[in-house]
């Protein structure tokens, strides 16, 4: 399958700085960074807006205040700029991270373009307001800064639109926002009626962006439909290359330039395979790619004759990429602890369910093709950096999809320290006094949280080795759900192979069921969120935990990695199937909230006031201004 990505940070996200700030210092600064930002950009890529008119701010003075208070939005604090991370670099890789940086914050102007039609626009009509004096404009530029653009979700699974009569588009940017599913599924079976095939593979390519041609669609590669701003990423990447000081990542530097300036999808393979490789590089740059935003593509498995015609001509309606940046330094240390588990992963892939029915990335035998890193981050920019209720913690790539994988290439994990960080034990331990029982909370341990994260993004990489496209829009909240149960499915193997310790063990797994509950329902588009439901139903009905009569989780702890392994067979089986309704009907039967959820859900909300967060990029602030 072809998720990788942990947006939810299922304990990070929850702990705010015991400091209380004022809201306006709080939108003073983000206005004065933001403004330094832009000026920056502009000098680099342009700002070639043709800007339409007004919009009206659709959040009142009241929610803003509210929402930009530092008791709401948490920070996520990036490199500072005397970090020492930084000082210890070469003096040549510290030159190649300026460039690196400004890459970055252009393809952020790209992606917001992605995300929605109307996100550069309302940014510009924002910072005219801003400097007009308009209180509610600073604050909405807070929240549009934190979540990237006008639309987002929150913590509570409340959608967020801070323009009126903007709200979320199914086809986001990607597609017309005029265009309906049913237009959409028309528009297709006609052109193929037509004998159009190639031009309708070109629509339903993950990397075009989709526009209307007449009574038609048309796609366009999104290296030609921003071709100037992905020069000027080329441009940046190229003078990265100059200093670099690593001889394997000036290479990638080298490949990925050259696939932002060829709308060739064989370069970017080029460039994913040389990228997957980087083991032991003291940077570290990626433009990652991956299809959660897009809700109009899944929708054609639905309809069953246009599914039947693009199955006979061999065309595969694959979700659309939105990209992000992530810019860092590599952490030895951290670097060294993950790779202990690379030597098992081979025997996992040996111990998945009905392993004998499909082919798996990661090989029985011989080379794993895996590499993993932590990184120290600097900045994380676009896709990668907006923080809708949850951030990115975690990513396993190239996902499925990509013609890497299918030249040979193999797949590499980067985690974000900065972003599983804890800022406020005292808030976390609130939190555990509040929902789970007092004799277990000795084996809850937040650094278990990223041991399985470690299991989870390798999970990805073992079961099937094919795209779901097939499952729909259920296909993410499945994949999901296997690389969830795959890490905990092989807690009980790594302890016996002497990974973890029998103590280690007990703390992944309370530590896990624990963090599996959250504050509030999340919708379907949330596959990441749907799927700790799921679990949560699937674990209680079969006695994984228990909720205690004061009201706390007790965790059977014996019992949850069979239960594991049960939910693990039946998410492959369905994946090996690949059939959306039997996807479909698992996904209604198990994503219930049952009123144990419910109960912990209301200790959780209040302990706990976040409903957003947003990133402090101090040194990438300082790289992009010189």
């Amino acid at each position: 399958m072809e998720i990788h990505k942990i947006t939810t940070n299922k304990v990070n996200q929850n702990y705010l700085p015991s400091k209380k700030e004022d809201t306006k210092l709080l939108t003073a600064q983000n206005t004065d960074r933001s403004e330094v930002l832009m000026k920056e950009l502009d000098k680099m890529a342009g700002n070639n807006i043709a800007f339409k008119g007004n919009f009206e701010l659709n959040l009142s003075k009241e929610e803003l205040e509210k929402r930009t208070n530092k008791d709401y939005l948490i920070t996520k604090k990036m490199l500072k700029a005397d970090a020492p991370e930084y000082l210890a670099l070469a003096e040549g890789d510290k030159k190649a991270l300026k460039h690196l940086v400004k890459a970055a914050y252009i393809l952020e102007k790209i992606n917001m373009q992605l995300d929605n039609p109307h996100n550069l626009e309302f940014k510009e009509y924002l910072e005219k307001e801003v400097a007009k004096g308009n209180k509610n404009a600073e604050m909405t530029k807070v929240l549009f800064d934190a979540q990237k653009g006008i639309n987002a979700i929150d913590s509570m699974s409340e959608k967020i639109h801070l323009a009126k009569g903007h709200t979320d588009l199914p086809g986001k940017g990607v597609y017309p926002e005029d265009l309906t599913k049913e237009e959409f599924h028309k528009i297709l079976t006609k052109m193929l009626n037509e004998g159009k095939d190639e031009e309708v593979k070109k629509i339903l390519t993950q990397r075009s962006v989709v526009e209307r041609k007449g009574d038609e669609l048309v796609g366009i590669d999104y290296i030609d439909k921003f071709q100037e701003d992905f020069a000027q990423m080329a441009d940046e990447l190229d003078k990265a290359a100059e200093t670099s000081t690593n001889k394997e990542f000036t290479k990638y530097l080298v490949l990925q330039a050259q696939a932002l300036r060829m709308a060739n999808p064989m370069l970017d393979a080029y460039a994913d395979k040389q990228w997957a490789t980087l083991q032991d590089t003291p940077l570290e740059f990626t433009i990652t790619r991956e299809n959660y935003e897009d809700e109009m593509t899944g929708t054609i498995v639905e309809n069953k004759e246009l599914s039947k015609m693009l199955e006979e001509r061999g065309i595969s309606p694959i979700p659309k990429d939105f990209l992000g940046g992530r810019v860092g330094i590599v952490n030895k240390k951290g670097t060294d602890a993950l790779m202990a588990i690379k030597k098992y992963l081979p025997t996992l892939a040996d111990n998945m369910p009905y392993k004998d029915e499909y082919e798996q990335n990661i090989s029985t035998k011989g080379d794993a093709k895996q590499t993993m890193v932590d990184v120290d981050l600097v900045a994380v920019t676009g896709n990668v950096g907006e923080y809708r209720g949850g951030i990115t913690l975690a990513e396993n790539l190239p996902n499925d999809d990509k013609l890497s994988l299918k030249i040979g290439g193999g797949r590499r994990n980067v985690y974000h320290r900065q972003i599983r960080f804890i800022s406020d034990k005292a808030k976390l331990q609130e939190r555990l006094d509040a929902i789970l029982d007092k004799d277990q909370q000795k084996y809850y341990l937040d650094e278990a949280d990223h041991w399985f994260t470690i299991g989870h993004e390798n999970a990805h990489s073992l079961g099937p080795k094919k795209a779901g496209e097939s499952l729909g829009k259920y296909r993410n909240i499945i994949e999901e759900n296997k690389a969830d149960m795959g890490s905990l499915a092989f807690v009980d193997l790594l302890t016996e192979l002497g990974m973890y310790t029998p103590e280690q063990r007990k703390q992944i797994i309370v530590t896990t069921v624990t963090d599996n509950f959250l504050k509030s329902k999340p919708t379907l588009s949330q596959a990441h969120r749907v799927r700790t439901v799921m679990q949560n139903k699937y674990f209680s009905e079969r006695g994984a935990y228990e909720i205690t009569p004061d009201g706390k989780i007790h965790v059977n702890i014996d019992k949850v990695v069979p239960i594991a392994k049960e939910m693990l067979a039946e998410i492959v089986r369905i994946q090996i199937d690949g059939d959306f309704d039997k996807a479909e009907k698992y996904v209604k039967d198990n994503f219930v909230w049952t009123d144990n959820m419910e109960l912990i859900a209301q200790k959780l909300q209040k302990v706990n006031k976040t409903l957003n967060g947003r990133t402090e990029s101090e040194l990438a602030e300082k790289l992009l201004a010189e």
